[in-house]
């Protein structure tokens, strides 16, 4: 089988607190993006890549010669727009009935490992599939101060990671659906719900992290060099 990349990096990332974008960050001997694209990179699966970056980004072009060939697009305000832009890119090249993964241009510590089990979980569902860890924190629920209202049962909870690997066309077509009526999804599996579609859970490492803050550098860091060591 053989699958497309899209990988939207347009975010400013305001939560990072940092001039620079949190994708483009000195990670190790790479840049955080570099991070997330490399098991895709890699892999002699992977068709295409789609990367959507903002229209005011002026640090791609400082990695890009570190890169295979890349289809570079302008993203849009929203995340998912972001990724239809992408798709879009891909149009000419991507059938209907090809893989799509989308994966977040911050999750720098996706592993070979994850990767190989969501092609072969998901590709065995109609619909795809999401790659997700359980949840094992006491959730709860707060009210507008911040005051518990409740503690929420987790069992049956995940939490969604990327990639997420669906169909191109029905991908494109839940996007389209979703912006017609003025929605935009959160993460790809949310457009495919809202058309009935139910993807497969496939649980993931929770070391599939992504960088928020600066603090989950450190992190990142660790497990990245804990990999290159074992």
């Amino acid at each position: 089988m053989r699958y497309w990349l899209v990988i939207p990096a347009a975010g400013t990332g305001q939560r990072f607190g940092d001039a620079l974008p949190k994708q483009y960050v000195s990670l190790n001997d790479r840049s955080v993006i570099e991070w997330a694209l490399a098991p895709f990179v890699s892999d002699t699966r992977c068709a295409g890549i789609a990367v959507a970056l903002a229209v005011e980004d002026r640090w791609w072009s400082r990695i890009a010669g570190r890169l295979p060939a890349v289809t570079v697009v302008t993203g849009g305000g929203e995340r998912s727009e972001s990724v239809r832009n992408a798709l879009a890119a891909l149009s000419r090249r991507a059938k209907a009935e090809d893989w799509v993964l989308v994966h977040d241009a911050a999750r720098p510590c996706l592993s070979a490992e994850d990767r190989d089990r969501l092609i072969s979980q998901a590709s065995k569902n109609k619909v795809g599939g999401v790659l997700a860890s359980p949840a094992v924190d006491t959730l709860k629920r707060a009210d507008a101060s911040g005051t518990v209202e409740e503690t929420v049962d987790r069992s049956g909870l995940w939490r969604a990671q990327t990639p997420q690997m669906f169909r191109y066309g029905r991908l494109c077509e839940a996007l389209d659906r979703a912006f017609a009526s003025k929605r935009f999804p959160t993460d790809e599996a949310q457009a495919m719900e809202w058309l009935g579609d139910r993807p497969v859970l496939v649980e993931g490492s929770p070391n599939n992290i992504k960088i928020t803050r600066a603090e989950d550098l450190v992190l990142a860091s660790a497990l990245l060099t804990a990999r290159s060591s074992s």
